[in-house]
């Protein structure tokens, strides 16, 4: 590792002690670590206290004493009201924030020029598995903005076990990665909800329907690297299954879900954007065309 007029990046410091904050504190004192820990509400540091890490009154005491600063709070209001604070912002200049706080690109950008402009070397990052992932080969991390800096905090990053990757310097690239992957997650899980409802209203259980339900996850991952190809491409095959067919399907199941008093506005919503593609012409495209319907402006 370089040396700097800091301590060394195996000197960390992590603002926020959620449970994904206390995972990600943990992880870096398991790898044996110099770990300083605050939190806005106190309390939730003494189980890591314990365990060796240094507590401080305030935040700016605590970024003081690291290379590297963590952040990983709510939103970024909860980032921008510690880090933007007159003291922390001095006692941060010339050393290195990670923020791991998830929210939209246009504030991860912000923050980057924000912290531009008062001397702080700044990496905006995501967190793409559970806290008990942290540590371990399961977690999967995201980062983005300049690449020397992320280089030289690869080794104590390492700590946190899983996957690194590096999406390129522009700040808003690990948020964007984040919010589209979650929109996924909670869709799907929007949608499992849905299924859930529906089959009990016709008498089939959670737990019989599940085994088919991951049988049909599983058809998923394919068919993500295909549509890809097509969104790419402009190709939008439907060869195998034409949205025309995809809406017969979405009209069943908002038939059968309000028969039973079942609110269906997901569906009707996605059915609605598929008949909108028929109605251009693409009815004999693949279903993935609406994305091209919602891009248009």
């Amino acid at each position: 590792m370089p040396t700097t007029d800091h301590p060394t990046p195996s000197t960390v410091t992590v603002l926020g002690l959620g449970p994904m904050g206390r995972a990600l504190a943990g992880a870096f004192l398991e790898a044996g670590a110099s770990v300083t820990v605050w939190n806005r509400t106190p309390g939730r540091d003494a189980e890591l206290l314990a365990r060796g890490a240094r507590g401080t009154a305030t935040a700016a005491e605590a970024v003081s004493a690291s290379d590297l600063t963590v952040v990983c709070v709510v939103d970024y209001d909860a980032a921008d009201a510690v880090l933007r604070g007159e003291d922390v912002t001095a006692a941060l200049k010339g050393r290195t924030v990670l923020n791991l706080t998830a929210d939209t690109p246009a504030r991860a950008r912000d923050t980057g020029a924000w912290a531009a402009a008062h001397g702080i070397r700044y990496l905006d990052g995501a967190i793409m598995t559970p806290a008990p992932s942290i540590g371990t080969p399961d977690a999967v991390f995201l980062h983005s903005g300049p690449l020397d800096v992320y280089e030289e905090h690869r080794p104590v990053l390492a700590a946190l076990g899983g996957t690194h990757t590096h999406l390129g310097e522009e700040i808003g690239r690990a948020a964007a990665h984040d919010l589209a992957l979650l929109d996924v997650f909670w869709t799907a899980m929007a949608g499992y909800a849905h299924a859930l409802a529906m089959a009990r209203a016709e008498g089939v259980t959670a737990r019989e329907l599940a085994p088919f339900a991951a049988g049909i996850a599983a058809i998923l991952p394919p068919l993500f690297e295909e549509f890809a190809g097509d969104v790419d491409a402009g190709t939008y095959s439907g060869a195998i299954n034409p949205i025309t067919s995809a809406a017969a399907s979405m009209s069943h199941i908002v038939a059968a879900s309000e028969s039973h008093g079942i609110d269906a506005t997901l569906m009707r919503t996605v059915e609605g954007q598929a008949r909108r593609v028929i109605a251009r012409g693409h009815g004999k495209d693949g279903f993935i065309r609406v994305t091209e319907l919602l891009s248009s402006r």
